[in-house]
């Protein structure tokens, strides 16, 4: 019989490829992580691992058990959470992927709304990717992720099981060291690109107005992005909460009109969301309609929730 204990050690070695990394994250022994192993295999009747060198590796039979193994942790450490936080809100964990840009921004704003409103809910933070932070969610990794999407890159439709609150819009703009500049005063210009679903939402603003650019340098960095336009190593693109997050003040930033990245917060599941991520929800929803900065040229994105179906991301 399959017991948690065991797939959550099995999950555990299968994310560090390591008996030792996996006993060190789990707080167990070497040993005893050994044993439970063992103990799996005999229960399930199938070989999971087998040592490679002085390491080990899962077999395709443990690879497919460990896969469901984390979705199936995931999801029994999420109910615990809900039922936690179904207890008045008195306690309990909320986890929440996103992208750096959101999480320097629109993710700290509202986490002082729920220290404000909820202080003993927790808030477990992590910088993922939009892609990678669904995957997270899917598989009961996260409970909530803020991911965005490319208007002119993505395609519309909804994926299963996850639902998406649109929180608002974020511009894009053109930096480059000219003040009031345009994209077409730089069709031979180098540019930097990024990820690829960034390079993709480059190449589709360009394509706008009628050429391909020049990808010369990458860097998925707001940071760097803007040293390398501040030292003329090229022009690029940035969305205006990374532009929040951090803006070098020798480059200039100028919004393209009719650009823009579509911001959500996703859950997985039926609804009702529990209490507590229903409370985070509420507080990004918040946080996406306030706005601070007395820069006009990068606003945050104004809240527009959405109680019907959003595309995809």
């Amino acid at each position: 019989m399959l017991s948690l204990v065991h797939l959550r050690v099995l999950a555990a070695v299968a994310r560090h490829g390591s008996v030792t990394e996996a006993a060190r994250e789990l707080h167990y022994s070497q040993p005893s992580v050994s044993h439970h192993l063992s103990r799996l295999e005999a229960a399930t009747g199938a070989k999971l691992v087998q040592r490679v060198g002085r390491g080990i590796r899962l077999t395709p039979e443990g690879r497919l058990l460990a896969n469901r193994a984390v979705e199936i942790v995931g999801r029994v450490d999420a109910a615990t959470n809900e039922l936690a936080a179904q207890v008045g809100l008195q306690s309990g964990r909320v986890r929440l992927a996103a992208n750096a840009s959101a999480l320097s921004v629109l993710v700290p704003r509202a986490a002082d709304v729920m220290a404000r409103e909820h202080p003993a809910v927790a808030l477990s933070l992590l910088d993922r990717h939009p892609v990678e932070a669904l995957q997270m969610l899917r598989h009961g990794e996260v409970d909530v992720a803020v991911v965005f999407q490319h208007v002119d890159t993505d395609t519309p439709g909804e994926e299963e099981g996850v639902r998406l609150l649109h929180l608002g819009d974020d511009p894009i703009h053109l930096v480059s060291r000219r003040p009031d500049d345009s994209l077409a005063n730089h069709r031979r210009s180098a540019w930097i690109g990024g990820c690829d679903r960034c390079e993709a939402e480059l190449l589709a603003v360009c394509r706008r107005e009628g050429f391909t650019p020049r990808i010369a340098s990458f860097s998925d960095d707001m940071v760097v992005v803007q040293s390398l336009v501040a030292a003329g190593l090229g022009v690029a693109t940035l969305p205006g909460l990374a532009l929040r997050a951090h803006r070098r003040p020798d480059i200039h930033a100028t919004e393209l009109p009719g650009c823009h990245r579509r911001i959500h917060a996703a859950t997985y599941g039926d609804p009702p969301d529990p209490p507590a991520v229903a409370a985070v929800l509420a507080a990004l929803v918040e946080a996406a309609a306030v706005t601070t900065s007395t820069d006009a040229t990068v606003p945050v994105p104004r809240c527009s929730p959405s109680t019907g179906p959003s595309p995809a991301v």
